[in-house]
């Protein structure tokens, strides 16, 4: 199975567009290409009961757990809302990530 290009990259600040966590927004912590999925910084928390090893202790934590990749859009800080994105490329060769709506650079 090929991973397909993904529309977010790891430290895009996203918008969850979908789901139980809609209209809130995070950074994302890592990308699951292979499943199509993203981990975003404090959304969709979920608690496992942990057993002790070593000198960790055991108990209740709580993390973040996947998201869809299609529930979550680029969020522009210029336009305040989630957005689709353009790739092109500067003068020099380097391809950049833009804002649809306001041309304002991810």
């Amino acid at each position: 199975m090929q991973a397909t290009k993904s529309h977010v990259s790891k430290g895009d600040t996203v918008m969850v567009i979908a789901g139980k966590e809609k209209k809130k927004t995070g950074k994302v912590l890592q990308l699951l290409t292979k499943k199509d999925r993203v981990i975003v910084e404090g959304l969709n928390m979920i608690k496992r009961h942990v057993k002790a090893r070593g000198n960790e202790p055991g108990g209740i934590k709580e993390k973040e757990a996947s998201i869809h990749i299609s529930n979550v859009m680029p969020f522009c800080s210029k336009c305040a809302k989630p957005v689709r994105i353009r790739r092109t490329a500067l003068e020099n060769g380097e391809k950049q990530r833009i804002c649809v709506k306001c041309g304002n650079s991810l």
